[in-house]
């Protein structure tokens, strides 16, 4: 039933997040509902083709969706250059713990206003008689379509402003039920988040909306400046996102007719002197550079908030990428540190450790997660060793399932290493895969040996598209090959990487890990909330001074953990003289893993090529990069020795096992900042004013 209904409409952290706050936000009886699309397709469900990774759609309404409730009397028409859709809410209920307060996921399914063509159909021209019923409904058929081409960008674009135009009408319909064409109180009874860039098209479009209404542009503005706030999730590039203007006007002419009116109402302020004054290059600051719309400055210039989703991420927000912002307005940027709901990620997942918790500090913890805190007078030998006996029966769990879904048998006495998380380059899966490398090639030449038998555990999908991301996947099935198949290895290591990795195979993954591998370069992982996840079920944090893992080193001591690699001060140092080559040719191991990557008899590819998706391309990237960017832009092969050096020491730590679990029990103790009902409820009170 759990793999039935693993409904995957979100993708990765971001739409896990949501679904934590609109658990939080029931629970705590805070006023928030969710709007979203309703993908026939979630996110894809992932294969392995020998090693590759291979997409499956993922029809997750196939045996039925008995939680949803169509409500037809609530459709509303988004209209588009050509194309005029119905949306469909359907409501899904978010219960609150013990169901005191529910809250509401409306989800938008699109439909066509002209669902059948009769005479056409009589005439036997059965394409173009259905051809508005599958134009409508392509747009909400599949999460996150490869967006490569011109097709895949329109289709993006209609999504978005789908679920924008779709929404807003909803909240409009609902107060001018009350408030008729009288929009005065509608920014004090409506907050409205943007969750990262994304539903950005939700300003104009209600600026459009009102003065469809009869509202003149400024009060439209005024109206919806007052109304957004804006959560920026991250510092990459690709997702700061930018449309070309005639893209936009394919789809939604009249909402980039607004989006003009606002860029030129920016363009007035950049140009007083007092403005200019404060900031560096006020033409990066304007909405429309080079007839492409740049969505962040769109979202920071015409909401009241911006915030961040960790401390370290809110503060790079405000040194680097929104500097000039932050100069003119400093008053709107705030921090929201990313949160779990311990409901789900301990309460479902965990019940072994909860009775365990249920005695040490009662049960209240599942809706004040502060409370763990209580725990820390308690921590002794007793409480130590009862905690072993739960983590190995999470192994035990764990084990039978892997070796059920993957084939792969892994001893419970194994230490596991876990990196679950999205598959993206700066995750750093690459760094993990060579550094297991290296400790393969030194327990075979003997160099290690001090080494306690530990499972090296990843869960993962790359993007459709993403052909650097789908070559480190292969070639992590491939050295897990070479090293579960290697009898000198059966009680030293395994390494496995579980196919169709989900939020249902994290519930038996996340409780079991030993050490949680929390590794991206610092400065590039806005928070991060699999390192929370993995920090309340006991593991210990093997990570860098990036995202929330910083607050994590405070909450927990960083004794109890295990620190590495450059900070954001040593990267923007070095970045600009960084030269990896180096490196490789003066360090012999780092020189043994990178050459891995093109060796014929592990990867059984061309060691010479050269196209973005081929293994040996990764030590390309590595070693010379490429022309959109620098050598080993995420800095593997400079955090690679401290990150080794860390690794084994976080490795055998465990031989100690008391003292190892009472460091896991220190960083269960500490977790209390990290629920979501503590980032719903700052949101309530500092951002949203409920």
């Amino acid at each position: 039933l759990e793999d039935i209904e693993d409904a995957a409409l979100g993708n990765g952290g971001l739409g896990r997040l949501a679904a934590c706050f609109l658990d939080s936000a029931a629970t705590h009886n805070i006023p928030l509902d969710g709007y979203g699309l309703r993908y026939k397709y979630g996110l894809f469900k992932q294969t392995f083709v020998d090693g590759r990774q291979t997409e499956l759609p993922d029809d997750w309404t196939a045996y039925g969706d008995p939680w949803s409730i169509r409500r037809d009397e609530l459709t509303v028409e988004v209209p588009m250059k050509g194309l005029t859709v119905r949306a469909v809410p359907y409501d899904m209920p978010v219960i609150g713990y013990a169901g005191k307060n529910i809250g509401t996921l409306r989800l938008w399914q699109c439909e066509s206003t002209n669902e059948f063509d009769f005479a056409l159909f009589n005439a036997q021209d059965y394409e173009a008689a259905a051809k508005d019923k599958n134009t409508a409904e392509d747009i909400t058929k599949l999460l996150y379509p490869n967006d490569s081409m011109k097709a895949g960008k329109l289709m993006r674009i209609r999504q978005q402003y789908v679920l924008c135009s779709a929404s807003l009408q909803d909240m409009l319909r609902t107060y001018r039920a009350s408030y008729g064409s009288d929009y005065s109180k509608f920014a004090a009874l409506h907050a409205i988040q943007l969750n990262d860039t994304h539903p950005t098209m939700a300003i104009p479009e209600l600026i459009r909306l009102l003065g469809e209404d009869g509202v003149e542009f400024e009060a439209a503005f005024e109206i919806a400046q007052q109304t957004f706030r804006y959560t920026n999730h991250t510092v990459m590039k690709e997702a700061l996102e930018c449309w070309d203007v005639a893209l936009l006007n394919d789809v939604a002419p009249d909402m980039m007719a607004v989006i003009k009116q606002i860029d030129q109402k920016l363009n007035k302020i950049l140009r007083r002197k007092s403005i200019q004054k404060k900031v560096k290059d006020p033409a990066a600051m304007r909405i429309i550079q080079n007839k492409r719309v740049h969505m962040a400055n769109l979202a920071v210039f015409a909401s009241s908030f911006v915030n961040g989703v960790a401390a370290i991420h809110s503060q790079i927000l405000i040194d680097d990428v929104f500097s000039d912002w932050y100069a003119v307005w400093p008053e709107r940027f705030q921090n929201k540190t990313n949160g779990i709901t311990q409901r789900r990620w301990l309460g479902l997942c965990n019940p072994e450790l909860c009775e365990m918790l249920d005695d040490v500090v009662g049960e209240g913890y599942l809706t004040d997660l502060y409370k763990l805190a209580g725990m820390k007078d308690k921590i002794d030998d007793d409480l130590a060793q009862r905690f072993i006996a739960i983590k190995q029966e999470k192994k035990h769990q764990l084990a039978d399932i892997i070796l059920q879904r993957e084939g792969i048998e892994i001893p419970t006495s194994f230490v596991f290493s876990v990196q679950v998380k999205r598959l993206h380059e700066y995750k750093r899966q690459l760094l993990n895969a060579l550094s297991i490398w290296d400790i393969y090639q030194s327990l075979k030449d003997g160099s290690l040996t001090d080494f306690p038998a530990t499972a090296f555990i990843f869960g993962a999908k790359s993007a459709p598209g993403y052909a650097r991301a789908k070559a480190v996947i292969y070639f992590i099935n491939k050295i897990a090959d070479i090293i579960n198949n290697d009898p000198d290895m059966q009680d030293k290591m395994r390494v496995v990487f579980v196919h169709n990795y989900n939020c249902s195979y994290a519930e038996h993954i996340i409780p079991a890990a030993d050490i949680s591998e929390q590794i991206s370069p610092a400065g590039t992982e806005a928070s991060g909330t699999g390192n929370m996840k993995l920090m309340l079920n006991g593991a210990v944090t093997l990570g860098t001074r990036d995202g929330a893992n910083i607050e994590i080193f405070k909450q927990a001591g960083e004794e109890n953990n295990f620190p590495f690699g450059a900070t954001v001060e040593e990267i923007n140092k070095i970045k600009a003289d960084y030269d990896p080559m180096k490196i490789y040719k003066t360090d012999k191991k780092i020189k043994r893993a990178v050459d891995a990557l093109a060796d014929k008899k592990i990867t059984g590819e061309d060691p010479e090529a050269d196209w973005e998706g081929a293994v040996a391309e990764l030590k390309i990237a590595l070693l010379k990069g490429k022309h959109w960017h620098k050598p080993d832009h995420y800095f593997h092969l400079y955090d690679f020795n401290d990150y080794q050096e860390k690794r084994l020491a976080a490795i055998r730590a465990t031989k100690d096992e008391i003292a190892f679990a009472k460091m896991c029990l220190e960083n269960i103790a500490g977790a209390g900042k990290f629920s979501s009902d503590r980032t719903i409820q700052q949101y309530a009170k500092e951002i949203w004013f409920i």
